[in-house]
């Protein structure tokens, strides 16, 4: 290698990106300008900007919108001053954050904006969601989500929404986290997650008012390899309560069919919550959730099928992972007792991964039968998709042999 790879991750960037940025959209003679300043952090007396992009190597900046108002038709964007991880404090740093670092934070508020009356907690690693769990007690909440992906969760960003306790504290620091963020932390909590000298504690006090963020739009720029630009609103999603759900019924070739069975009250709370938690997940994504807890975790697949069965193949091994772990204290890929593995995988195998009365949730509908069929083979109660599948009667046919409630959004979701 021409250069020393770890030299790089540890090299400070001076970026040549300018102090500040304007975004101009015209039409005739009506301008609308969007101004933005570079961010920089004092860290040891030095101001520090972002420490690279997506890669060592690859220079990049962080800029904080301070002026400007844009309305394109009825869509307005998001104003100057409600700032969340653009305007981060760093309680502490070590190494001060790259772009990785900040888009997880963004994208685990972009899922917490939707669940501010509860404590939660979303685990992010590479822009997705690997564990995300809802909870009286914020300890128990951070302890479900990371149990849901323990192996993921390594590394990642954590994201309460709530003031962090010593107890919370203490369980984080027991494991290895890159990035924590929070609207506050308790006194004494910084002297536990002080002992990690390189996870880098963020407080974002507009947290609090992450309820606001609810349906707000803000313009996304995707770049070209030739230097041109997409820009579109963000997806906002629309169904967020009870209400905003559609019944799955459909019409083909003049027979109308319908699921027979709406869902109970807890299967309504974990299909909201799953459609929630998917609204942050790359598309073709499909999640399995149950009692409020993420099972299985698909992203960003080319077919609904695989990623079906991807996000099942992962409730099973994540399980058989956390029972391991629970019994013995080790992973399931580091235990050499092949009686006690054998034993785990009968429990797994038993529980089907932990399916059974789960939640199916899709950001996409499923064009034929074979996509949900993955799930209600393993026990899946309820599912929860856009519709609008030519072949909507298969889902739904599917859904009534296996006795399943399915419920439409009317909404795709598909994410970058």
């Amino acid at each position: 290698m021409s250069q020393d790879l770890k030299k790089m991750y540890k090299t400070v960037m001076d970026d040549a990106f300018s102090s500040a940025m304007e975004i101009s959209f015209v039409e005739g003679s009506q301008r609308q300008t969007l101004y933005y300043e570079k961010v920089a952090w004092a860290i040891d007396d030095v101001l520090k900007g972002l420490r690279y992009g997506e890669n060592p190597g690859q220079e990049a900046a962080l800029y904080r919108l301070v002026n400007g108002n844009l309305i394109l038709g009825q869509t307005q964007t998001l104003q100057p001053g409600k700032y969340l991880v653009s305007d981060i404090e760093l309680l502490q740093s070590g190494k001060h954050p790259g772009k990785t670092n900040l888009t997880d934070a963004d994208n685990a508020l972009n899922i917490l904006r939707y669940f501010t009356d509860t404590p939660t907690v979303v685990i992010v690693k590479h822009n997705n969601p690997c564990g995300v769990a809802k909870d009286a007690s914020l300890e128990k909440a951070y302890h479900k989500a990371y149990m849901a992906d323990r192996i993921a969760a390594f590394g990642g960003c954590i994201a309460l929404n709530r003031s962090v306790d010593k107890a919370t504290a203490e369980a984080i620091a027991a494991q290895y986290a890159e990035v924590v963020v929070a609207p506050d932390f308790e006194d004494g909590v910084m002297d536990i997650l002080g002992a990690k000298k390189n996870l880098r504690v963020i407080r974002i006090a507009n947290m609090a008012r992450l309820h606001e963020f609810v349906g707000q739009p803000v313009v996304d720029f995707k770049s070209l390899m030739d230097g041109g630009l997409v820009a579109q609103w963000s997806f906002v999603p629309t169904a967020l309560k009870k209400e905003d759900l559609l019944p799955a019924v459909c019409d083909y070739k003049g027979q109308t069919y319908r699921v027979k069975r709406e869902p109970t009250q807890a299967e309504y709370e974990d299909l909201l919550f799953g459609w929630l938690v998917e609204s942050g997940i790359t598309s073709n994504s499909v999640i399995y959730v149950k009692d409020g807890v993420t099972v299985g975790i698909g992203t960003g697949e080319q077919d609904r099928v695989g990623v079906a069965e991807i996000a099942r193949d992962k409730a099973y091994k994540k399980l058989a992972d956390r029972y391991c772990f629970e019994a013995c204290g080790k992973g399931y890929n580091l235990m050499d007792d092949e009686d006690k593995k054998a034993e785990i995988d009968a429990r797994v195998a038993a529980e089907k991964g932990g399916l059974i009365a789960s939640s199916m949730v899709s950001d996409a509908f499923f064009p034929f039968r074979d996509g949900i069929d993955v799930g209600l083979k393993e026990g899946v109660s309820a599912v929860i998709q856009p519709g609008g599948s030519m072949n909507d009667y298969q889902s739904i046919e599917a859904c009534n042999e296996y006795d399943a409630a399915m419920v439409f959004t009317g909404q795709r979701s598909f994410k970058h």
